[in-house]
């Protein structure tokens, strides 16, 4: 298409380029949520909320996972654009609601890529010491690769991606295969395997309801990355099409990668196990499914393992820089954000959104001054909180969308994709990210002596999100969007 007949159509000369495809749409869905929080941090919730409570919670979180995704696809079925929830919430909820879950899902993975970054430093001491190699040396190398996968073309990403996934859905599905092998005698190393770990001490569910309520953070921060989809949506082929076949296939995926998974490692290694104990998101370098595959007899476990959780370290990284860049960008075309960052180069990649994006995630360079493991549960527990709100974002505008498009009298059958849960899936995805938003750090209140540094890492992100929200509203004088003047320019009555 000519320029000119560019501009007829309302579009800019320069547009984001489609060139992501159904099989890097497929993996993106189920490879951006499976990282450390997986391979590492589930060791932590066996540990803190028994076999039970830490497959419950999974399970549950996964649910809501899933109903999250059925909504978002949904919308972004209906309207793919880069902008995804934030486009939507402007739409369908407030403008003021948008602009807000804009900048708060920026900042959420620029943050996350700062995290993954530390997480690299902490892998990489495994074969070189910190006493030999500087850990910012392994962050600036490893910024520098997201850097350049991000920034020659959409296509780089998406290869990449799709990669960096397959080999962290590879391992999964190997460590099932091995664990159930050794629970059923097949294979050497499950003596002590099998339902009696559900029985140890105060098994299955160590702690109660609160410790569940302690790990759901864990667990949500695991999860998320499932929403990159509706990101990817602005830059993939024939969405109408691959979005709802992507979409179709999270909840099996969701079920086979993590619910099976915790399970396996529930069965083979008790909860009291003091290499599962140990296991905490400050440790990187061991992993439950290491002491499985030890267990085996697969005496190179270790290594493997740490070049696994290395590539998933990258793959979160790598998405992350892709979904905070494509976010800043559409808040920039809206008039969010400077303009400076809606520019796009000729392969359709917003470099200006992307340097300014890269230059925030240096912010991991904070940890040579004050400590990986601090600096790195601090900036976990302020991404996964903004992660959490993304979340109900997504709830509130798919809620609404669908009351004002049936309000207009629009017939639900010319949505290319519609969830078929509603509303009780953005209701229990509402109530359920609600839950555990406020009530993650409710034992902090419950002391003698708060400890309000504690509280302020946990919540910072709440208040920083209003008071976005509500300075914009103030600003620019905007109103929430009623049922009956929501546009719905691609339908027909």
């Amino acid at each position: 298409m000519s320029q000119q007949a560019n501009q007829i159509a309302g579009e800019q000369p320069q547009t984001l380029r489609r060139e992501l495809k159904a099989r890097h749409l497929a993996m993106i869905a189920i490879g951006g949520s499976i990282g450390t929080g997986l391979f590492v941090a589930s060791g932590a919730t066996v540990a803190q909320a028994g076999p039970g409570g830490a497959l419950l919670t999974y399970a549950i979180i996964g649910l809501m996972v899933y109903f999250l995704m059925t909504s978002l696809g949904e919308l972004a079925a209906y309207m793919p654009v880069s902008g995804s929830f934030a486009t939507y919430g402007a739409k369908y909820v407030d403008e003021g609601f948008g602009f807000a879950l804009g900048w708060n899902y920026w900042y959420n993975w620029a943050v996350t890529i700062a995290v993954d970054l530390v997480a690299a430093q902490l892998v990489m001491t495994y074969w070189f010491p910190a006493d030999q190699i500087p850990g910012w040396v392994w962050s600036a190398a490893f910024l520098a690769i997201m850097f350049l996968l991000n920034f020659i073309s959409v296509k780089g990403f998406g290869e990449a991606e799709y990669w960096f996934s397959l080999i962290k859905v590879s391992t999964v599905i190997l460590f099932i295969v091995v664990g159930v092998m050794m629970i059923t005698g097949i294979m050497k190393g499950g003596e002590g395997a099998g339902w009696h770990n559900w029985t140890v001490g105060e098994a299955p569910f160590k702690g109660g309801f609160a410790a569940m309520i302690g790990v759901a953070m864990i667990v949500g921060f695991s999860f998320q990355g499932t929403e990159l989809i509706g990101i990817a949506a602005g830059e993939s082929k024939d969405p109408a099409k691959n979005i709802p076949k992507a979409v179709r296939k999270v909840f099996w995926r969701i079920l086979l990668f993590y619910v099976l998974a915790i399970l396996v490692i529930s069965l083979i290694i008790p909860y009291t196990d003091p290499n599962l104990l140990r296991n905490d998101e400050t440790d990187i370098s061991v992993s439950p499914f290491t002491l499985v595959f030890e267990r085996a007899g697969l005496l190179s476990a270790a290594a493997v393992m740490n070049a696994v959780i290395l590539t998933a370290v990258l793959s979160a990284g790598n998405s992350g820089m892709y979904a905070s860049t494509r976010m800043l960008y559409t808040l920039a075309k809206s008039g969010k954000a400077p303009k400076l960052f809606a520019k796009l180069s000729k392969g359709g990649v917003p470099r200006n959104a992307l340097i300014a994006t890269t230059v925030i995630a240096a912010l991991c360079f904070l940890t040579s001054m004050f400590g990986n493991q601090s600096v790195y549960l601090w900036l976990l527990n302020a991404s996964g909180m903004t992660g959490f709100i993304a979340w109900l974002g997504i709830a509130i505008s798919h809620y609404r969308f669908r009351r004002g498009y049936i309000k207009q009298g629009y017939d639900l059958n010319d949505l290319p994709y519609r969830s078929g849960f509603f509303p009780v899936g953005p209701i229990f995805a509402f109530i359920l990210c609600l839950t555990i938003t406020l009530g993650q750090n409710y034992e902090a209140f419950l002391q003698d002596q708060i400890d309000w540094v504690g509280v302020v890492a946990t919540y910072i992100g709440l208040p920083l999100f209003f008071a976005i929200w509500f300075g914009y509203k103030i600003v620019k004088r905007t109103k929430f969007v009623r049922y009956g003047e929501m546009d719905f320019p691609a339908s027909h009555k």
